[in-house]
Order: structure tokens, then C-alpha cells, then sequence
């Protein structure tokens, strides 16, 4: 395989389509998550679409009350954006 271009031998995948929408018109869910990781904090965004969920990591924070301030303003941001509070969420 020396000298072979990585196209060659690799089967043909679809090309990515860019969405005609926008993501938030379409989003059924929002949270944010905190997972710890090496004795810091990280802030994960969850998504939920009606073809699936999407996770993303936003920040990293050494304490845990710096990443659960984080998510609380990320979650609220994030809910405002697709037409207020879910279930009841402050």
C-alpha cells in the first residue's frame, strides 16, 4: 500500500449535504451535561433531532461550580433558541 493514495483502495462514501434549514428550526430537545475527566470538568451540549442527537463539547472548567454555572447559561441560551423552556425547565 506504500505509495497508493488513500482514495484509491477506500470504498466511495455519500458527500455530505448541508441542511436547508437552519438547526434550530427542527430541534426537538436541548440539555447541557457536565462529565468529569482528569480531575476537571467538562460542559457537554445535547441536542435531539427527529434524525437523531448531537453532542458537543463546549468548555472545561477546573471546579465543578464553574461548569454547572457553564451549562445553566448554555441550556438557557439553547432552549430561548428553539422557542423557550422545555417541560417545565426554568
Amino acid at each position: 500500500m506504500v505509495g497508493q493514495s488513500p482514495d484509491e483502495d477506500s470504498p466511495e462514501r455519500p458527500r455530505a449535504e448541508a441542511r436547508s434549514k437552519r438547526s434550530t428550526d427542527d430541534a426537538l430537545s436541548v440539555d447541557a451535561v457536565i462529565v468529569e475527566e482528569h480531575r476537571r470538568w467538562a460542559v457537554d451540549i445535547v441536542v435531539v433531532f427527529a434524525d437523531g442527537v448531537v453532542r458537543h463539547r463546549i468548555s472545561v472548567h477546573p471546579s465543578r461550580r464553574l461548569a454547572e454555572i457553564s451549562a445553566d447559561l448554555i441550556r438557557r441560551t439553547a432552549e430561548r433558541n428553539i422557542c423557550g423552556p422545555l417541560n417545565g425547565s426554568s
